[in-house]
């Protein structure tokens, strides 16, 4: 368990340096959706499976629709893809500063501690059950603010973005 753990914290950087180094945001969505799963099934390794549906359910469904609006309003005729000389270079760049602030943060934890658990005990119900309920308790009102200001959010992104003669809310 402990490898696959591993495995999806390796699935975490590579998503999020897939993302940080490539300029053409076709291609970085690949390290969106990597990260994003990744950072969901390690949740489910630690025992938080709940929160962990919702998150992916969440950004794969809401965030990925406002990329593949900006996407489409950042048209380019000829993307750089992964096999560019500058998304190599901005990939060995990042490789580096993710080890040497490794190495100057001093990160000396073994492996076997950080998924030993310790004297954390999940019980017989996982610790995100108790959380659904306070979620639909006291959080309605924050949730339809909430929605209000992703719409709001969606709108200024899509107007900011669109130009002066193209765009998706350009007129018809």
């Amino acid at each position: 368990m402990m490898y696959l753990s591993f495995l999806f914290m390796v699935g975490i950087l590579v998503g999020l340096i897939a993302v940080a180094s490539n300029p053409s945001p076709y291609f970085a969505a690949f390290g969106l959706i990597l990260a994003s799963i990744s950072g969901c099934c390690l949740l489910v390794d630690f025992g938080v499976s709940f929160l962990s549906l919702i998150l992916l359910l969440i950004y794969l469904g809401g965030m990925m629709v406002v990329f593949a609006y900006s996407a489409s309003l950042a048209a380019e005729p000829y993307p750089e893809a992964w096999g560019s000389w500058s998304v190599a270079a901005y990939v060995c760049v990042y490789v580096i500063l993710l080890v040497a602030g490794g190495l100057w943060f001093s990160c000396n934890f073994s492996i076997e501690q950080l998924f030993s658990g310790g004297c954390v005990d999940f019980g017989v119900v996982g610790l995100d059950w108790g959380g659904v309920g306070g979620m639909y308790v006291f959080g309605g009102g924050l949730l339809v603010i909430v929605g209000w200001a992703l719409l709001l959010t969606l709108f200024v992104v899509l107007e900011v973005t669109r130009g002066v003669s193209r765009g998706a809310l350009r007129a018809v």
